[in-house]
């Protein structure tokens, strides 16, 4: 079976590009952003935008990778960094796809446990099938797919890509 491709590796560039611009403009040339991205392939959106946001954007940029269990969300969450150096922040957690909405509720709980400036998401593929009331305020394609079929995005050194199961 092949998989259906979605998104290809020019696609993903131009997604990621294009997110990146919109976090430049909502948060213009103000203090730091942090940049999170939830482990594994959140995480490397996560770097991939901040690579793009370090070439348009003279901010002081943080990264920082959240680790959640996702299939046990309600485990303790952690990130890279302490809470102390997003405390009072602008932050963007980012993840690659959003789907029922459970991870991204659950890393959102854990950054509102300490104040902060402005919160924002960012996803590359939004799934529009939630269970929890939360949105992206910045995704690359919304995808309108039946609960039994899957999004799985692919990064490769020299080849990444999202596909439809």
């Amino acid at each position: 079976m092949n998989p259906n491709i979605i998104l290809s590796q020019e696609e993903i560039e131009h997604k990621i590009q294009r997110i990146a611009y919109q976090i430049y403009e909502t948060f213009g040339e103000k203090e730091s952003i942090i940049i999170a991205g939830i482990s594994q392939n959140g995480f490397i959106l996560a770097k991939k935008i901040h690579e793009k946001l370090t070439k348009i954007m003279p901010n002081e940029l943080i990264l920082c990778e959240v680790f959640i269990d996702k299939q046990n969300p309600l485990k303790s969450i952690t990130t890279s960094i302490s809470s102390d150096t997003y405390e009072n922040k602008n932050v963007v957690l980012i993840d690659d796809v959003l789907n029922t909405g459970t991870t991204l509720i659950y890393g959102v709980r854990h950054f509102l446990n300490v104040p902060l400036k402005k919160f924002k998401t960012a996803v590359l593929v939004d799934r529009n099938h939630k269970k929890y009331p939360v949105k992206a305020d910045f995704k690359g394609i919304s995808l309108s797919t039946s609960t039994k079929e899957h999004v799985q995005v692919v990064f490769e050194e020299d080849k990444s890509f999202a596909y439809l199961e």
